[in-house]
This record gives structure tokens, C-alpha cells and sequence, in this order.
């Protein structure tokens, strides 16, 4: 895997970055959405082959997406091992949990 510094921060990330709009309940946002199952099969591989940035968002499959993330990187790495990009949108004044 190649790696790369994130802007001035020191911070070293994977060049490839795991997006995970696929991730969360299926048929809240997508009927092919992977569950937690298949959620936790894709980060376990990307961590082995040395990815160390996702990318999700609050509003990918009602939320899902960052849960079934979080749980999968708590089991298979610690949280100063990745860097996680997310985004806040369609916030109807509250967040995911």
C-alpha cells in the first residue's frame, strides 16, 4: 500500500480511500447495501491490505453506515490507526448514532 501525508498534519493515510455509501441497513437508502456482516468482511480486508482512510456520512443508509463502520473498525483495529473523512447532510437537526 502507498501512503501519503494528510495536508500539514503529520498524519500518514492510505492513498486509496474505502467509500462507504455501500455499507448500512439494506432498503434504508439502498436495497444492495452491505449489513453489518458484509460491512465487517470489506473493513477486515481493507485493513489487512493496508487501507487505513474510509469516508462515510450520516446520511448513508439512515446512518448505518458510520455504526456498522465504527463497530467493524473497534474489532479489527484501534481508532488512532485510521483516519475516518465523514460528512453531515440531510440533518434534519440531529446526527446519526
Amino acid at each position: 500500500m502507498q501512503y501519503t501525508q494528510l495536508g500539514k498534519t503529520g498524519i500518514n493515510i492510505s492513498k486509496i480511500c474505502v467509500g462507504c455509501m455501500s455499507f448500512g441497513k439494506p432498503g434504508t437508502m439502498h436495497d444492495w447495501a452491505l449489513d453489518e456482516e458484509g460491512t465487517d468482511a470489506v473493513v477486515a480486508h481493507a485493513l489487512d491490505l493496508g487501507i487505513t482512510f474510509f469516508d462515510t456520512a450520516n446520511g448513508y443508509s439512515a446512518g448505518t453506515s458510520e455504526e456498522y463502520l465504527g463497530k467493524a473498525l473497534r474489532k479489527h483495529t484501534s481508532r488512532d490507526r485510521v483516519v475516518i473523512a465523514s460528512k453531515v447532510y440531510f440533518n434534519e437537526g440531529r446526527l446519526s448514532s
